[in-house]
């Protein structure tokens, strides 16, 4: 059994599933529903036409234009975009997964349905897709190539295993992270310090961790103050991790931490643990200064992203408006993402220093 499921490229490990896997949604989303919604905000802020026309034939906005009933042109944007980044996400978790030719064909289709079935008007959304394709990938594999009509067994069997694990699961998780979001959303609305603070260093923390923040975010639907909250979490640990370290690192690993990923750094957290501190005091402090100071807002897998390629800054003045920011809007900016990550986490980290819980070397990287 063990030689049949090697040959399959079946895995059965929690860091494929849960790391690997999860990590390749977010870059699905990132490269359908994210990388659209930048190219719309450059667009308009730079009025590059280019750009708002990449955006609009990417989520189909002409069609939907020649629907007379705004309300329903709505609704058919949005079916479209969760067709388009459900496939995404089918592709990128099955190329994860190591499939290929028909069976990842055919799991953009699984993805597409996954993302788009629910509940009482709520979807599963990314966790549809992901879950949804990684039974049917697995299953599909065991008759990938099995037989001499493979172009008609493996579309078949993947999609229809990958249809009724969705019908199965998908109304579930639809409920499940719709709420979740709205209990996270509306207790951070409630409680914007407390709750700024548990956002800021638990998203952060997973930022690092070596699963998907991102994925994590956009599957519940985090948004508002809460997505503000999460931002600055995210950037306290990037922007943190690259300034602290930056005497063992110098300029690369700024940059490879600063717009990269604080993941980095989870080699020398596991032998030094102590080293996390600076950047989780930073996100507890930075937190509820987003929320209560410059009520910062940002919504779904930018929430998540933090300073990588500056995605989560560019979130925040999409979900913000550039416009209705004004001045206070961009200075807040600027300190949450940037500023105050930078200071505080350089602050910590010295006095640690000093105390001699940071040594030399323990923020070293392999560049």
């Amino acid at each position: 059994m063990k030689a049949f499921l090697a040959k399959k490229n079946i895995s059965l490990s929690w860091r494929t599933y849960f790391v690997t896997a999860m990590g390749a949604m977010a870059q699905g989303l990132f490269a359908s529903l994210l990388i659209c919604t930048i190219f719309s905000t450059l667009g308009k802020w730079c009025g590059i036409s280019f750009l708002e026309s990449v955006a609009k034939l990417a989520q189909n906005e002409q069609v939907a234009a020649l629907v007379q009933n705004e309300e329903l042109a709505a609704k058919v944007v949005n079916l479209i975009v969760n067709a388009v980044v459900g496939a995404t996400i089918g592709v990128a978790v099955a190329y994860a997964l190591k499939a290929d030719g028909l069976l990842l064909f055919s799991c953009a289709v699984v993805g597409a349905i996954g993302y788009s079935l629910g509940a009482d008007g709520y979807t599963a959304g990314p966790a549809g897709s992901y879950l949804a394709v990684l039974f049917a990938c697995e299953l599909g594999k065991l008759v990938y190539k099995e037989t001499k009509v493979d172009i008609l067994v493996t579309p078949i069997v993947t999609i229809l295993v990958g249809y009724g694990v969705s019908l199965l699961l998908c109304p579930p998780i639809a409920y499940g992270m719709h709420y979740a979001g709205e209990f996270i959303n509306t207790a951070t609305e409630l409680q914007p310090f407390f709750m700024g603070i548990i956002v800021s260093v638990v998203v952060g923390v997973l930022l690092t961790l070596p699963v998907s923040s991102a994925a994590i975010c956009a599957m519940i639907g985090i948004a508002g103050l809460a997505g503000g909250a999460a931002t600055a979490g995210c950037c306290c640990q990037m922007v943190g991790f690259a300034v602290m370290s930056f005497r063992e690192n110098r300029w690369g690993g700024l940059t490879a931490q600063g717009l990269g990923t604080s993941m980095l750094q989870m080699g020398n957290i596991v032998k030094r643990p102590v080293i996390w501190l600076p950047t989780i005091l930073s996100s507890a402090i930075v937190g509820p200064i987003s929320t209560l100071l410059f009520q910062m807002e940002n919504t779904g897998v930018a929430a998540g992203m933090g300073t990588c390629g500056l995605v989560g800054p560019l979130g925040v003045v999409t979900t913000m408006g550039a416009s209705a920011m004004g001045a206070k809007g961009w200075i807040g900016l600027v300190l949450i993402c940037l500023v105050l990550p930078a200071a505080l986490t350089l602050l910590f980290s010295e006095i640690m220093r000093k105390l001699g819980w940071i040594r030399q070397g323990d923020l070293k990287l392999e560049l």
